[in-house]
């Protein structure tokens, strides 16, 4: 097996059982036997814990945004809708089998105290929404696009917490209720 391929064979890993489980609780020799690798070709392709820490998060901010943006452009022809659209994909994913919330809120309540990585990766994934957010909101004809997308965010973010802890993909539904007033009132 090449470098490439023990590569991702350890990030699938790691996503289901960081994601699962939590960081702190997976250590790397259960890592190293979910993926099939040796420990040395585990210490190769990341010579720290932290490193795959960082890289199973990028990975999955990537993923994750992609996942969103997809279902945005498939789901809402309107610009007006799009924004929307983010609480429709919202209350997918929070039906999902093994929805645990959010990666990135998990992993920065874990560890963000001990680690600037994860606090770097885990604002970079908030700042990069935010980013998306706001973007959708310019092509629609409200005041102030930018202060509405940290208040839609919030929702977001509150949806996801929310679901995560009572079970509840509904979540999702009220917190689109919320951010169609939101919009109603920010034009």
């Amino acid at each position: 097996m090449d470098l490439d391929e023990a590569r991702v064979r350890i990030l699938d890993a790691a996503e289901k059982l960081f994601y699962d489980r939590g960081v702190q609780s997976v250590g790397m020799d259960e890592l190293r036997a979910t993926a099939g690798v040796s420990l040395k070709r585990l210490y190769q392709c990341f010579p720290a814990k932290h490193d795959l820490v960082e890289a199973y998060l990028r990975r999955r901010d990537t993923r994750w945004r992609a996942a969103l943006a997809e279902y945005v452009a498939a789901h809402a022809d309107d610009p007006a809708d799009r924004p929307l659209a983010v609480f429709d994909w919202l209350h997918d994913w929070f039906s999902e089998p093994g929805f645990r919330g959010c990666a990135f809120i998990n992993a920065y309540g874990e560890l963000g105290a001990t680690s600037d990585q994860v606090g770097r990766v885990a604002r970079e994934h908030k700042d990069a929404l935010l980013g998306y957010v706001t973007g959708l909101l310019r092509a629609v004809p409200v005041a102030e696009p930018g202060v509405l997308a940290h208040q839609l965010v919030l929702l977001v973010d509150g949806a996801i917490t929310s679901a995560a802890l009572r079970g509840e993909p509904s979540a999702a539904r009220r917190a689109r209720t919320a951010a169609a007033a939101l919009m109603g009132t920010a034009r």
